[in-house]
């Protein structure tokens, strides 16, 4: 019992030593900046979700924080099909998302702070005759890349907060 506190306080204090702090805790220069982005209006059904998912990241609780950055993203989605009977129906697909975003100053979208490029991809079963099914099926594909690329984004973004304390 002892050498297995011994050892975890040990591995504590050489993480500490090599400067190891995670991005989003409490206090931190991310969490603190993040909730003053303000994400920009991305078209389509796919990027209502990504923005939604991008905002609910990065607000959290702190909604009512002034705004001092902009956030745009530029969104799209490809669909390939992967698998096919010998009959060409196919039976599988895979969705690609790929997102590029772009800090800029609140006010200011000629200076860029930042940017960065995410990608995601998810698949799906297509079954014969059940096109209910296959409508679900692509809506959670869609819902569940828009909470993979908001996630890719915010950890960029608090990468960026965590490197830039002059951004500020």
């Amino acid at each position: 019992m002892i050498g297995r506190w011994a050892f975890s306080a040990g591995l504590m204090m050489l993480l500490a030593g090599c400067g190891f702090r995670p991005v989003y805790e409490e206090g931190a220069r991310a969490s603190a900046e993040l909730p003053a982005v303000y994400v920009g209006v991305i078209p389509n059904r796919a990027g209502q979700l990504v923005r939604q998912a991008i905002q609910a990241r990065l607000e959290g609780a702190n909604s009512a924080v002034a705004k001092r950055y902009m956030l745009s993203v530029a969104y799209s989605e490809a669909e390939q099909i992967l698998g096919t009977q010998a009959n060409n129906f196919a039976t599988r697909a895979r969705t690609v998302g790929n997102a590029t975003w772009t800090l800029h100053p609140a006010g200011d979208p000629a200076v860029v702070l930042g940017t960065g490029t995410v990608r995601s991809v998810d698949g799906y079963n297509l079954i014969d005759e059940q096109f209910f099914y296959q409508d679900l099926s692509e809506d959670a594909v869609q819902r569940r890349l828009a909470q993979t690329v908001a996630e890719q984004v915010a950890l960029g973004l608090s990468l960026y907060f965590d490197k830039h304390p002059a951004a500020r």
